[in-house]
């Protein structure tokens, strides 16, 4: 088992890019809890109205969110790893 030096990472060059979508997407998926929560404050009933297959409005938003962040992480990753290839490899020839 070798115990080598860590290698140095380069520049990201895509990082401002990563950093600006990552807030517009947490600004989306606040304000979509933010309106969970205010459903919450404002009228708590109505998250007992049953709204799909015998399953009320409570369950069915928090499942809502959990599903809409794990779109919102491979979305995140995909574009990512686009800009980061298009911004440190593509200058790059093999």
């Amino acid at each position: 088992m070798l115990h080598e030096p860590a290698q140095q990472a380069a520049e990201d060059r895509a990082t401002p890019y990563k950093t600006r979508v990552g807030v517009w997407m947490f600004v989306v998926y606040a304000l979509i809890y933010v309106g969970f929560i205010a459903i919450n404050v404002i009228d708590p009933l109505l998250m007992e109205t049953i709204v799909f297959a015998g399953l009320n409005l409570a369950i069915v938003y928090g499942f809502g969110l959990i599903i809409l962040a794990i779109i919102l992480a491979i979305i995140f990753n995909a574009m990512c790893m686009k800009k980061e290839l298009e911004l440190n490899e593509g200058g790059k020839e093999a």
